[in-house]
């Protein structure tokens, strides 16, 4: 069945019009057994006419699709409407009642091409919205480690020569100094030699000289004068010595040896990781058909001209209640959009509705971080450091194990918006008996994500020059663009991407910060309380400084906590007290 582009428009228009005769205005509505493009006024209308009133009128973008108009080849004066499901072929109404189809189950081919057609349109959402974007970023992502991988080789390289060059140098240097060693040895040992050879030469000229004067004697005209000498004395012959000539021991140095000092190449014998993927279920729920909430909420839209934004604006106080059954709000999660989980440094974590009336208690081992979250399915989801278990309250009240963590004690914990993962801020440490012993006695921290069974999928725990990024991840939580952002006590506020590459970090606008309670909102701000300083922070979404939402002079002491609703309104819980002031800051 041949379709055309113009039969079938894939969405509205900007100036689509009503498809009322004399109607000028904008198509918002269509109606699906007429398939006519409807104004508000012509809905309207259209809806008063008795043979009209049960005529399905749904928004524009929600429209069944025409079914495009193909003659029946066996009754040319019909169209096609009908599919049998047992001969699996279109036919005509006319056609439905001959002999061959008797008995048979026939389907609306309308609703079986509106059908197939949202399958495929699906089929292409996916494609656009995953499968492309999700390998072009595997691409960006395999060029940016080819490009590292020559940046490290590139670093290798001149580190082999700049250490071969220092070894060339010492060398140069230990040969040189031997050289010279060596020509003062040379120099003195014939110096001794040349002072030897000069005292002998003196002795023979005397040996020579005494032989002559003994001759003289020997052969004189006058006997007498013989007999009359004494017997000469000759001198002893002066002592020398053998010089010491010096030897030299070759050094016994091997390929190994040089490879020793000059450091060698090595490939890590670990199997290389799968690089991570997005979820394609992340894609889902856009390409569903929009519930009854959103087609109210798109309804609502359509009614305005002007298209809404929300803008910064300054922090107005809404309302304030109080918690029974803590005695602090540390930590602050939102479960429903009536409904809110807070806890205390002492383990007391309750559910209140919006009026401070407590639903339900449970007692936990938690302290002063963010050690609880709801999840997609609605489920609490919190920490115990203690047990190195992360559990899970269902609906039905009941406790399970859901992740056993190891060595490593979960402190911080937050369920992805985005795809249901859950980032978890951990701690190695000896012993397990309060933050303050946690701290101490600590190992090593980082990140960590699992997936919505329970797998482990990622660890983040370094920046790329190999540094920490993490010493007391207390409070996390996740951005509008997948960034995870993290609140440490001592490191301030540290954001990696969802890839755990460090994006930036944020260490307050005084000397000193004091990080606690961290959360984002519609608009990808990042909201954080600074305990020291008795503020709440805005940043931007790159970590620049935007405002001090809260501050001491309105009324705020000791923020612990801060959590945004749906509504964006941001609840900020206090030290001290039991009481959440819930503010205004977005129009």
């Amino acid at each position: 069945m041949a379709l055309s582009k113009m039969d079938i428009p894939r969405t509205a228009q900007h100036f689509l019009e009503c498809s009322i005769e004399e109607c000028e205005r904008n198509c918002e509505f269509y109606c699906n057994p007429c398939h006519q493009r409807l104004c508000k006024q012509c809905r309207d209308e259209h809806l008063k006419s008795p043979e009209n009133k049960k005529h399905e009128v749904v928004l524009y973008q929600l429209r069944k699709l025409q079914l495009p108009v193909e003659k029946c080849k066996i009754h040319p004066t019909k169209d096609v409407d009908m599919f049998c499901e047992e001969c699996q072929v279109p036919l005509c109404s006319k056609c439905v009642t001959q002999q061959n189809h008797l008995g048979h189950i026939f389907t609306d081919l309308e609703t079986i091409f509106a059908e197939k057609y949202a399958a495929f349109e699906q089929e292409i959402f996916k494609i656009q919205e995953y499968f492309l974007p999700t390998s072009q970023d595997l691409q960006k992502e395999i060029k940016k480690d080819s490009s590292e991988i020559q940046h490290i080789m590139d670093n290798i390289r001149t580190s082999m020569k700049t250490k071969g060059e220092s070894l060339k140098s010492l060398v140069d240097t230990v040969v040189s100094e031997n050289m010279k060693q060596l020509d003062q040895i040379e120099h003195s040992l014939l110096e001794d030699l040349n002072i030897q050879d000069k005292t002998m030469d003196d002795y023979i000229t005397y040996l020579n000289n005494l032989v002559k004067e003994l001759r003289i004697c020997l052969f004189s005209t006058e006997p007498h004068k013989l007999m009359s000498e004494k017997k000469p004395k000759i001198r002893s012959i002066p002592e020398t010595t053998k010089p010491v000539i010096p030897g030299f021991t070759a050094g016994q140095n091997s390929k190994s040896d040089v490879t020793k000092l000059l450091g060698k190449i090595f490939v890590p014998n670990t199997k290389p990781e799968k690089r991570n993927l997005r979820p394609i279920e992340s894609v889902y729920n856009k390409a569903m058909k929009p519930t009854h909430k959103q087609m109210k909420d798109l309804e609502d839209r359509k009614k305005s001209d002007k298209k809404q934004t929300m803008s910064l604006s300054a922090s107005v106080t809404v309302r304030e209640f109080s918690v029974p059954g803590v005695d602090h709000a540390y930590h602050v999660s939102q479960d429903q959009s009536d409904r809110l989980w807070i806890s205390d440094d002492d383990g007391n974590l309750v559910q209140t509705d919006l009026q401070g009336n407590v639903i339900h208690n449970i007692k936990t081992n938690g302290e002063s971080e963010g050690y609880h979250t709801v999840t997609q399915e609605t489920d609490l989801t919190f920490t115990d450091k203690d047990k190195k278990v992360i559990n899970r309250i269902t609906q039905d009240n009941n406790i399970t194990e859901f992740i056993k963590t190891g060595d490593w004690a979960p402190l911080s914990i937050h369920s992805s918006h985005i795809n249901g993962d859950l980032l978890v801020g951990m701690l190695k440490f000896t012993e397990a008996k309060g933050l303050f012993k946690m701290r101490r006695n600590k190992k090593e921290s980082k990140v960590t994500r699992y997936n919505k069974t329970g797998k482990e999928l990622q660890n983040i725990r370094r920046d790329n020059k190999g540094q920490e990024l993490y010493r007391l991840p207390h409070y996390i939580t996740e951005n509008i663009n997948g960034d995870i952002c993290t609140s440490d006590y001592r490191k301030g506020v540290v954001v990696v991407n969802k890839s755990g590459q460090h994006r930036f970090s944020y260490a307050g606008q005084e000397s000193v910060f004091r990080p606690y309670g961290i959360c984002t909102d519609v608009l990808g701000h990042i909201l954080v309380c600074d305990q020291y300083d008795n503020t709440v922070h805005l940043l931007d979404q790159d970590g620049q400084f935007l405002s001090l939402l809260l501050t001491q002079e309105q009324g705020v002491k000791y923020p612990r906590s801060v959590c945004v609703d749906d509504e964006n309104n941001f609840y900020v819980g206090q030290w001290l007290i039991n009481t959440l002031t819930v503010y205004k800051y977005l129009q």
